[in-house]
């Protein structure tokens, strides 16, 4: 879940998925691990998995080990995907044979390859261990059919601080866009719970593949919102949402008329914007706005911009603030400064 833990690790206005694995015991780094499957190909439908034996040979393991594997082609709404744990069949770990399965869903549909092996079993959510490399590494051909497909609809597109709002999250065919006519398991978190443990907790869809979750008038809009495809033994999909917040910005000058050159401080604020960059605009002609300062919304959401006129009568002026974080740009009322 790579692009949940991008937007994660942004600094969301005080708020921020990484499926990452964790080792259960102490390993010693080897040079490679040789991987073997007993398939090069496989087809797969829908919410469907089609088990694939794994076979690791290599050295510094215990009892079990498990291995990632990434996409090398294809696309879908997941790139990583890991075995379920691997036993020790031979040997001692040192040198050991680990044998085990990889559930392939429909999602991997492409090519993927292992990249990583590592001690003990997958854990959603922990740090990883370092993982050995993966010797010629295999490439497994999947043909994934029906894939699901993955959506997320925030109401309002646009959700004002002091206003409820819904997310409805919704699994189709991609293949058909028709729903799969039954109520799917799903994980669905906020905030750090997108990274962490996902436990046994799961919500259920309608037959229609929808879930709603409506959501007060509270800072937790701020949050990243996330639903995962469960899968054994991870995500084998999954979805990032992040609500979008107005502008809200305001801008009032300190002064409506100065001498011509004269640097007139415009003082403003943006609500939850601390850290985001704004600036003044200047009208040119009827319709052409022109950034003639820029300055950062401080911590307490107040930001100040400095106007100069540049020649006498009245000069129109605006606060814009780009994009930033979750919040839309927008702009401020217009006001006026008069050179004299």
């Amino acid at each position: 879940m790579r692009v949940l833990a991008a937007l994660l690790t942004a600094p969301l206005l005080g708020v921020a998925l990484s499926s990452a694995p964790v080792a259960q015991a102490s390993q010693v780094k080897v040079v490679a691990a040789k991987v073997t499957l007993s398939r090069t190909t496989v087809a797969v439908a829908s919410l469907n998995t089609v088990p694939v034996t794994v076979t690791v040979e290599g050295s510094g393991h215990g009892e079990s080990v498990y291995v990632r594997f990434k996409r090398v082609s294809g696309s879908g709404p997941e790139d990583e995907f890991f075995s379920m744990p691997l036993k020790l069949v031979d040997g001692n770990g040192n040198p050991g044979l680990w044998r085990g399965t990889l559930n392939v869903p429909s999602t991997a549909n492409g090519t993927i390859e292992p990249d990583g092996v590592y001690s003990g079993e997958y854990i959603y959510g922990a740090e990883p261990g370092e993982p050995d490399p993966v010797s010629s590494p295999p490439v497994l051909t999947v043909n994934g059919t029906h894939v699901p497909k993955l959506t997320a609809l925030i109401t309002p597109k646009v959700v004002p601080y002091n206003q409820p709002w819904t997310i409805r999250y919704t699994v189709t065919d991609s293949q058909t866009g028709k729903p799969y006519g039954t109520k799917l398991k799903l994980w669905v978190r906020e905030d750090n719970r997108c990274v962490e443990s996902l436990g046994n907790e799961t919500s259920l869809t309608d037959a229609s593949g929808n879930i709603t979750l409506k959501y007060g008038a509270s800072p937790n809009g701020d949050w990243l919102h996330c639903m995962m495809l469960p899968g054994k033994p991870a995500p084998v999909g999954g979805i990032a949402a992040l609500v979008k917040r107005p502008a809200a910005i305001s801008a009032t000058p300190s002064r409506t008329s100065a001498p011509v050159g004269t640097i007139v401080p415009v003082n403003g604020t943006v609500t939850h914007g601390g850290g985001c960059p704004v600036n003044l605009q200047r009208l040119y002609g009827a319709s052409a706005w022109r950034t003639v300062g820029t300055a950062k919304v401080r911590a307490s959401g107040r930001f100040t911009l400095n106007a100069q006129p540049a020649y006498k009568g009245n000069i129109p002026y605006r606060a814009q603030l780009p994009a930033c974080y979750n919040k839309v740009a927008g702009v401020s009322k217009t006001f006026t400064i008069r050179g004299v």
